[in-house]
């Protein structure tokens, strides 16, 4: 049973969410204003929610490239505050409803598990490398920018039966068109309610036994290469008349285990798994601009060690001595911190 609306809107809950929140952003100056006035301004939201005179903010807007170009939305604090405050109460239902392999933003998954659980699956299909494995791997286009509200709200109501909570999750649907913005907490959760419908649809009609999905890549694994080809034009027409979407004509393809899957910025072989090229030149590129920032004093030694730890963290789940070679000659300054750093 979903929890209510009185649960999501409870001063109780609210501050939760905002410890959550506020992790790794006291210093923002937007947060910390909000911070200054935190009782009041909790309680002012909570006002507007309960005499549903709440209206969503706008959005700003940002452009980044990791890996490729993409248009981030950042809601006010006020709003992102409620984000973390209906997900605290909405995901546990509804990761719940999830199937075991999707593994895109849930707790326990995430990109190395899905890449650990390609590599078992096709062992399992290529019964340890002695059958060819077969592997269809589809992208879905422009997924955020597709999602159709009246579709995600609909399946919604297949869960929800709390009127106020459906109230809630219209304000914030549609405070964003087309589709739902990258940058909320909120999307998250949609996108895997929205895409748990072709999860099912995969796993119990196609009666697909080895299939991975993150967040909107997806990929199917067995021995027969016909039978692949045939679910290609399934899938499609499921996505178009049910969810309103398309698979990405140049992103289909079926390739066999041995020649090497491109997967979350891996290449995934039966023996070994290596960085994806493009993956290894923009880490490289990251860790030189973060060591110049260093130099020049624009970032701390903690944040250095921080983000050099994560970019190491990669590579410890490929094969990457190499790499990791490269990035110590390119350390190899007086500005470069001596402490925390370590190497795979």
């Amino acid at each position: 049973m979903v929890h209510g609306f009185d649960d999501i809107i409870s001063v109780e809950n609210l501050l939760e969410a905002w410890k959550e929140f506020v992790k790794g952003k006291r210093n923002k100056k937007d947060v910390w204003e909000f911070s200054l006035r935190l009782m009041d301004n909790i309680f002012s939201l909570r006002r507007g929610l309960t005499d549903q005179t709440y209206v969503h903010g706008g959005y700003q807007e940002f452009k980044i490239n990791d890996p490729k170009p993409r248009n981030i939305h950042k809601a006010c604090v006020r709003d992102r505050l409620l984000h973390h405050s209906i997900y605290r109460i909405l995901y546990p239902f509804f990761e719940r409803t999830f199937i075991a392999d999707s593994y895109s933003c849930r707790l326990g998954k995430g990109t190395h598990r899905a890449v650990n659980q390609l590599r078992q699956l096709a062992y399992k299909v290529s019964r340890n490398n002695a059958r060819t494995c077969w592997i269809l791997k589809c992208d879905i286009k422009k997924f955020f920018a597709s999602v159709n509200h009246t579709t995600l709200l609909n399946i919604l109501l297949e869960y929800i039966t709390d009127k106020k909570v459906i109230w809630l999750l219209k304000q914030v649907i549609s405070s964003f068109s087309p589709g739902i913005p990258l940058g909320n907490l909120t999307s998250q959760l949609f996108a895997n309610v929205y895409l748990n419908k072709l999860d099912q649809f995969v796993k119990h009609k196609l009666k697909a036994r080895h299939y991975i999905r993150y967040p909107d890549d997806f990929l199917i694994l067995s021995e027969d290469k016909q039978w692949l080809e045939k679910q290609v034009e399934q899938v499609q027409k499921f996505l178009q008349d049910n969810l309103k979407l398309e698979l990405h004509p140049d992103k289909v393809f079926i390739r066999k285990f041995r020649q090497g899957i491109d997967f979350l910025g891996y290449v995934i072989l039966p023996y070994y798994t290596v960085l994806r090229t493009k993956t290894k030149k923009r880490m490289l590129k990251k860790i030189k601009q973060k060591n110049l920032e260093l130099a020049m004093r624009e970032i701390s030694e903690e944040s250095f060690n921080q983000s050099l730890q994560s970019y190491l963290g990669i590579l410890s789940h490929c094969k990457g001595h190499k790499i990791n070679n490269e990035i110590r000659k390119m350390l190899k300054t007086k500005n470069t911190p001596k402490s925390g750093v370590f190497f795979v």
